[in-house]
């Protein structure tokens, strides 16, 4: 039945008003989540509300997920943190090596003279029974150190190229006695062809006579390795560098820089595998 206000308005049947609501109840069942908070004030995280899965495959994982690339970005960090722990490396390096360096020279100009049970002159080249300017400055460093009465006995060190008629510890000893030094005092190494190995026969006549302490005789730059060998092989060392060592400028320069290689490899390796290794 169609009723008419007093305003001359038609309102709706029973009917008409029964199917109207029919039509909210089902679109209040479809109602976005939005409209259902805005409608009743329920919250978002209703426990009717089913967790939102992005789009993807059924695991939940993103459709824009991919392995390949998810790999290169690990290789990428695996590199990067190995650049970093070789920049570390690297920098340990060369702050050891700079270490060495400063020990070389700073040894090189230090003065250990003092009683010893030998004075030890290391050896260098010859000319025929005439020792070269290098060979003849540590000689003259001897020849002072002698008269001060610091040890009973020099040993003098080197052997010969061949061809050479007479060995450094020959040119040496000769030397020696034209300055004062007598020859009953004088011990010489006759076969030494480097650092190592005459140092290694001086610590094998020590034993014999029952030396343990030795003052080394040699250039600055050769002061710091003279030693540790050395010690090395079982001997007290001090040293006392020749001040008037003819090795000057960029020659001192770069024996500085082969020693303080020689002296960071030896401490790590031993200077026996290190005089193996280089001859």
């Amino acid at each position: 039945m169609t009723v008419v206000s007093d305003r001359g308005f038609q309102l709706p049947s029973d009917d008409e008003i029964a199917r109207d609501r029919e039509v909210l109840g089902a679109l209040a069942e479809h109602e976005s989540v939005g409209e259902r908070y805005a409608r009743t004030g329920e919250p978002l995280d209703a426990p009717d509300r089913q967790p939102s899965v992005p789009s993807g495959d059924v695991h939940g994982r993103s459709s824009n997920h991919v392995p390949g690339r998810q790999l290169s970005r690990t290789g990428r960090s695996v590199w990067r943190i190995m650049l970093q722990i070789g920049a570390v490396l690297f920098g340990l390096l060369v702050v050891y090596f700079c270490v060495s360096l400063w020990q070389v020279w700073s040894v090189g100009r230090s003065d250990q003279a003092q009683p010893v049970d030998a004075i030890v002159v290391m050896g260098a080249a010859q000319y025929d029974g005439r020792p070269s300017a290098q060979l003849a400055a540590r000689l003259d460093e001897v020849a002072d150190l002698w008269p001060q009465g610091l040890a009973p006995v020099v040993i003098v060190t080197g052997g010969n190229q061949p061809g050479d008629r007479f060995t450094e510890a020959e040119a040496s000893a000769a030397y020696l006695q034209e300055r004062g030094v007598p020859d009953d005092v004088l011990v010489l190494e006759n076969s030494g062809s480097s650092t190592y190995d005459s140092l290694e026969n001086v610590a094998a006549i020590a034993a014999d006579r029952g030396i343990e302490s030795v003052l080394i005789v040699t250039d600055p730059y050769h002061s710091l390795r003279s030693r540790l060998v050395a010690q090395e092989l079982g001997l007290t060392a001090y040293v006392a560098p020749t001040g008037t060592s003819v090795v000057t400028g960029a020659d001192s320069l770069e024996r500085h820089l082969r020693e303080a290689a020689g002296v960071a490899v030896g401490r790590i390796i031993g200077f026996d595998r290190l005089s193996g290794l280089t001859g």
